[in-house]
């Protein structure tokens, strides 16, 4: 019984001496429980309407539903619609009803029209039940919740495996001493960073590329756009989680704490990449959306893939992508001087 005893206590003290486990042993859950219900149990979402040539009882009735309504001429829906900005037009142009759906979110689409639906039904001018032409900019009837999903989901895969792979690649070069021989080696810092992030990103090209073909030509994930487009986002997505997990895997003495960044780093980005619609999530939280690599990345797809967009959709998205590399790789630099010994 004393040895158990002794192996108890030695277990209560290597907890006690790790404060960084003990931690997030008690901490994370809470946390991410906490995100997960800011994110969950926000607002009901609120289709955003844009009304064309519609009496003013409609845009009223519309409004007593719940869902947010403007009036525009018929050329400010179309633009609108194209950019994203509302889920649907209601026209009346010519007399007869006729519902444009942006249509890229299954789920928001579906929204708009029982809204529409439930505010006009058995409403029409001549008490006749409410039947409107539909059309879609993009997407169809038969498009699915996966098709949304899915571009998001290549992001996040990617991301997450690259970078833990990276991570705990490069901590196993400093526990197993290599790090520290090229550090009293005439290497530059930040050369050491580009010869790791060029050494493994390699791989993770390939893995990035493997991802998005499997996702489009196997699985028959919806793609509007191109390709290559599909790639080089893919590959600038696991560029920015390379050199973020090399350079948090400087702060981790092992594997474990390594492991232990995840629910710190990956599952925030995974709530507030766009993933679930942000207009439900708390307002005090929609910030973190903009400051994680996988916002943009997962925007980027989606812009490609589900709508078709060219260079000028997706800039934006890239240029921020490659910032948080760069940004990552100057920090792993920072982070090497406390390594090096002179």
């Amino acid at each position: 019984m004393s040895r158990v005893a002794a192996l108890v206590l030695r277990i209560f003290r290597q907890f006690l001496h790790d404060k960084r486990t003990l931690a997030l042993m008690f901490v994370a859950p809470l946390v991410i429980l906490t995100l997960m219900s800011l994110v969950f149990d926000g607002d009901p979402y609120e289709p955003s309407l844009l009304v064309v040539d519609a009496p003013t009882s409609v845009t009223e009735r519309l409004e007593v539903a719940g869902a947010a309504v403007a009036t525009a001429v018929a050329a400010e829906a179309a633009k609108a619609l194209a950019a994203g900005e509302v889920d649907a037009a209601l026209s009346f142009a010519g007399g007869s009803p006729r519902v444009t759906l942006e249509g890229s979110d299954p789920s928001k689409s579906r929204a708009a029209l029982l809204l529409i639906g439930e505010a006009l039904g058995g409403a029409g001018a001549s008490g006749a039940s409410f039947s409107p032409e539909v059309e879609y900019v993009y997407g169809s009837a038969s498009s699915v919740p996966f098709d949304w999903f899915g571009p998001v989901l290549i992001g996040v895969f990617a991301f997450f495996f690259v970078f833990l792979i990276a991570g705990i690649a490069f901590l196993r070069e400093r526990t197993g001493g290599t790090l520290e021989r090229l550090l009293v080696s005439p290497l530059r810092r930040g050369e050491i960073v580009l010869g790791y992030v060029l050494g493994f990103g390699v791989f993770t090209l390939l893995q990035a590329g493997l991802i998005a073909w499997f996702a489009v030509d196997i699985l028959d994930m919806v793609l509007v756009g191109s390709f290559g487009y599909v790639l080089l986002i893919t590959a600038l997505l696991a560029l920015a989680a390379l050199t973020l997990g090399v350079f948090l895997s400087t702060y981790a003495a092992n594997e474990f704490q390594m492991i232990q960044f995840i629910p710190i780093v990956i599952v925030p980005q995974i709530f507030f990449c766009g993933l679930f619609p942000l207009e439900t999530i708390h307002p005090a939280l929609r910030w973190i959306s903009h400051v994680i690599p996988l916002t943009y990345g997962a925007d980027a797809l989606r812009e490609v893939m589900v709508r078709g967009g060219g260079w000028s959709d997706i800039a934006v998205d890239v240029s921020a992508l490659v910032g948080f590399a760069f940004v990552f790789m100057a920090a792993n630099a920072l982070a090497l001087r406390k390594y090096r010994k002179t």
